[in-house]
């Protein structure tokens, strides 16, 4: 997968511009293709714009991981909402404060009427982290720096800037405790993924995979609280913040009332438009809710991101709609 992306020194990597190739993947496989700027989007993307648009930033379940361009949640609010512009600027593998980083380099300024920022709720895991684990070519795990935030009293102060280019393995960072290594008790985690239990052992174990989000208090979630309201503050258009839960919220194995309470609040705080697509997504049944994610991998599936898609559209429908008939 190294070969899809190439350094930068502002966010740590982007995807290598103008690719169109097909990644394989033990669920058969998709098409991707990126723009001049690095980013999956079928469109070239200018500052200046007579179009109307909608800017939309995320990580890899935004992006769309295993999903072809076209078949992701921005592409059907694209095709929904023409003859609105939808940009995706999702990118794999990072976190909110690399996404408020990428508005800041890309789309500060330009011409949009409303900015999505999704957060996948396992995201605050990932701002308090340097590092994040890369899979190269060969199947061999590295790590490579991320730019990062710590709170110094109520002030943001970046770290890692520029991105150390410099790749490092797992023996090198194994005392290092600023390292994002893909959620709680990997080891566990990987064993239950092995044995299919991973629905019993949750149900059982009352299993929460976010507790940074259990108190308001919480050094994580002061520290993304901040860089969302930072963010939101220089952004001028309606700024709708869309939660994105885990499975195990989806499948119902793990409580999301912390995080709902948590984003809820900042919403009221920061003057964002709240998205929280849960409700819908629950609204299906067991075996549907379960086709949202692959079989051998947790990111959305072509019916996961249709299903994101039709619950967004419930907001920016209207959104869009009030914003034309405004004098």
């Amino acid at each position: 997968m190294s070969s899809l992306f190439q350094y930068d020194p502002d966010i740590g990597y982007r995807f290598v511009p103008h690719l169109k190739v097909r990644v394989a993947t033990s669920d058969g496989g998709y098409l991707l293709r990126t723009n001049a700027l690095g980013f999956r989007n079928d469109r070239e993307f200018e500052t200046r714009s007579s179009a109307r648009r909608i800017l939309v930033f995320g990580d890899s379940f935004t992006a769309g991981d295993n999903v072809s361009n076209g078949q992701r949640y921005s592409d059907h609010l694209d095709q929904a909402l023409a003859p609105v512009e939808v940009h995706n600027f999702g990118l794999p593998g990072s976190g909110t404060d690399q996404h408020s980083i990428i508005w800041n380099k890309f789309a500060k300024g330009a011409d949009a009427e409303v900015v999505v920022i999704a957060v996948l709720v396992e995201n605050i895991r990932r701002i308090v982290s340097a590092y994040r684990p890369s899979v190269g070519d060969d199947g061999s795990t590295e790590f490579i720096a991320k730019p990062y935030f710590q709170l110094q009293g109520e002030t943001l102060v970046r770290f890692n800037d520029p991105v150390p280019r410099e790749r490092v393995t797992g023996e090198t960072l194994e005392a290092e405790a600023k390292v994002d290594r893909g959620g709680r008790f990997p080891e566990l985690r990987k064993l239950v993924k092995t044995l299919g239990l991973q629905g019993v052992v949750q149900q059982l174990t009352r299993y929460q995979p976010t507790p940074e989000y259990d108190d308001p208090r919480d050094p994580a979630w002061r520290l993304m609280r901040a860089i969302l309201l930072s963010w939101r503050s220089q952004i001028p258009q309606p700024v709708v913040l869309m939660p994105i839960p885990l499975y195990q919220h989806v499948e119902q194995t793990a409580d999301p009332a912390a995080y709902r309470a948590r984003f809820s609040e900042l919403a009221a705080e920061g003057a964002f438009i709240l998205h929280d697509p849960l409700d819908d997504l629950l609204a299906n049944d067991a075996q549907i809710r379960r086709g949202f994610r692959f079989k051998t991998d947790v990111h959305l599936t072509p019916a996961g991101h249709r299903a994101i898609a039709d619950s967004l559209l419930r907001t920016l429908g209207p959104l869009l709609a009030g914003a034309r008939s405004d004098p």
